[in-house]
This record gives structure tokens, C-alpha cells and sequence, in this order.
């Protein structure tokens, strides 16, 4: 049986995009929209509770000296390989156009009582919910996932065992997004009756 709140649920579901940090207008999001945001990313499943998810905030002119770490990091990592200016840039400017940046970290459950698999997957869970109420908000957002996250514990402080799998990019934009051209949810489903 159809309802309202199912109709909704899949309009929000079906219309998400990516949404890149050029595309993004001069306009702030509210630190109380970002905890509704986080506390809905905080909802997400995952097994025996362990709520790997650690996400940390930057705004205003940390947003800055991300970019210029990220670039630095970039050049020092690729001196004498196939480094490219535009992606220099790229980094160094997609944060500073970003309202926020939330950076997705992992904790591993310190007994390992689980697969990384799993928490990966309850991080990435957190992530979706994170995306989805951005989206309802009329937010858009980008999660990009640069080799220098593998770096960010020089940036910012982190726990022991605590590494970051990527940045979350929010930004609010007035683009009339295109529908992405992806094929029939059927061809990627087998039905098993027997």
C-alpha cells in the first residue's frame, strides 16, 4: 500500500545527486542544520552498535588551511610523478568554495569484534543518511575521497585507530541538476524462488 511519507522517502531517494563544490553559491548553512544532519547520520545501522562513524566540521577559515594542506600534501606526494596543476588547484580551492566540510572518519571497535567490512559499510551508512537530509534541505553535496586523506592526521588531531575515509563537501547551489542515465534497477537484481 502506497503512502505519503514512502512517496517522499523515494522522491528524496531518486533525486539525490552528487553535487561538486564549483557548483556551489556564496551562502552559509546553519550549525543547527549540520547537527540535524549529523544526528540523522547518527541513526544509521550497524552491528553490535559500535557507531564507527567520526565526523569533524570545518568551517569559516579551517576550510582554508584544508585546502592548502590537501595541495601541499599533493605536491610533496607526486614530486617527480605525474603531478597535475589543475588537480593542485583543484584542491586547494574546492574547500574554500565548500559552506562546510565535514571529514568522514572511522574508528575501528577496539575489541574488533567485527569485520572492517562491516564498520566501513555502517560508516558509509552514516554517510548516505548525511546525503540524503542534505538533499531534503536543498544542499548539495559531494563526497570525495583524494589520496591525501591518508594524510589528515596530520591536519587535525585523531584518536588512535581513527582514520579518515574522505571529505564530505556541502554547499547550497541553484542548478537544475539532470537526471542520471542509470540503467533499469531490474538488470542488477536475480529473483530466486526455489
Amino acid at each position: 500500500m502506497r503512502s505519503e511519507k514512502a512517496d517522499l522517502l523515494n522522491e528524496v531517494i531518486r533525486s539525490r545527486r552528487s553535487i561538486f563544490p564549483a557548483q556551489y553559491i556564496d551562502k552559509e548553512i546553519s550549525d543547527d542544520l549540520i547537527r540535524e544532519m549529523l544526528e540523522n547520520a547518527n541513526c544509521a545501522p550497524n552491528h553490535k552498535l559500535t557507531q564507527p562513524w567520526r565526523f569533524k566540521v570545518l568551517k569559516s577559515s579551517a576550510k582554508g588551511r584544508l585546502g592548502d594542506f590537501m595541495a601541499k600534501k599533493y605536491k610533496e606526494e607526486f614530486v617527480g610523478q605525474k603531478f597535475l596543476e589543475k588537480k593542485y588547484q583543484k584542491l586547494q580551492s574546492n574547500p574554500r568554495r565548500a559552506a562546510a566540510i565535514i571529514l568522514i572518519c572511522m574508528q575501528r571497535d577496539p575489541d574488533e569484534r567485527l569485520p572492517e567490512w562491516e564498520e566501513l559499510a555502517a560508516v558509509a551508512t552514516a554517510v548516505q543518511n548525511m546525503w540524503l537530509s542534505s538533499h531534503a534541505y536543498g544542499i548539495g553535496s559531494y563526497w570525495s575521497s583524494p589520496s591525501v586523506i591518508n594524510y589528515m592526521n596530520e591536519f587535525i588531531e585523531m584518536n588512535e585507530g581513527e582514520k579518515c575515509l574522505g571529505l564530505f563537501y556541502m554547499g547550497y547551489y541553484d542548478e537544475q541538476q539532470p537526471m542520471p542515465k542509470r540503467e533499469n534497477s531490474l538488470s542488477r537484481v536475480e529473483w530466486i524462488m526455489e
